[in-house]
């Protein structure tokens, strides 16, 4: 099990309805009706991945999250998770937008572009870093908007989106991201996790 989905599940009330958007294989969907007895559902655009998460008797949906979340009310789930998704968009603004329509609340994490190994990776090797949250070679990786843990708390800001809590993840450790240290945690963490609010 990911550190990141126990922190995802602290965040998450029991019995809540929630929307997995990249629910990928479904680990996080089973783990979340284990633990918390959550109604939940996913969309994912992989068609292999689809078929394993149906076949787990999962509730999913095939479809990209990039065009197919208007389908969902306004408000219709409690929360909508993006774990470490959010890079691979080609407008990750959009896709925040969306989910905030149609979750009361979003969890969004992101793998961390400003943590201190992948700079030093890039100083000393002059290559895009391969590491535990960014495994692939920058030729087959699906992601297009690499960003910080800061990069997100300035957008946030920008666009009046509600931080609730920001959480940074450094050797699977989590600690609370506040004003006074973001840019400690922003140099010394991999992963961040937001819960966030319009």
């Amino acid at each position: 099990m990911k550190p990141e989905f126990r922190i995802i599940s602290d965040l998450i009330d029991r019995d809540s309805h929630v929307l997995d958007v990249g629910c990928g294989d479904g680990i996080l969907m089973e783990f979340l009706i284990k633990e918390k007895k959550v109604n939940i559902r996913g969309i994912e655009i992989s068609k292999a991945k689809v078929q394993n998460c149906i076949a787990k008797g999962l509730t999913i949906i095939e479809g990209n999250a990039e065009y197919d979340l208007k389908q969902f009310p306004d408000k219709s789930f409690e929360y909508v998770i993006l774990s470490q998704t959010l890079q691979a968009f080609l407008n990750p603004e959009k896709v925040i937008n969306e989910l905030l329509r149609i979750g009361k609340q979003a969890i969004v994490t992101i793998p961390n572009f400003g943590y201190w190994k992948i700079g030093l990776h890039l100083l000393l090797k002059g290559t895009m870093p391969i590491t535990r949250t960014l495994p692939d070679e920058w030729y087959n990786t699906a992601n297009i908007h690499l960003c910080t843990i800061k990069d997100f708390v300035n957008f946030s800001k920008n666009k009046n989106f509600k931080l609730s809590k920001s959480i940074a993840l450094k050797s699977d450790k989590p600690s609370f991201i506040t004003n006074s240290n973001l840019n400690i945690k922003n140099l010394s963490s991999n992963l961040g996790i937001f819960l966030i609010e319009s």
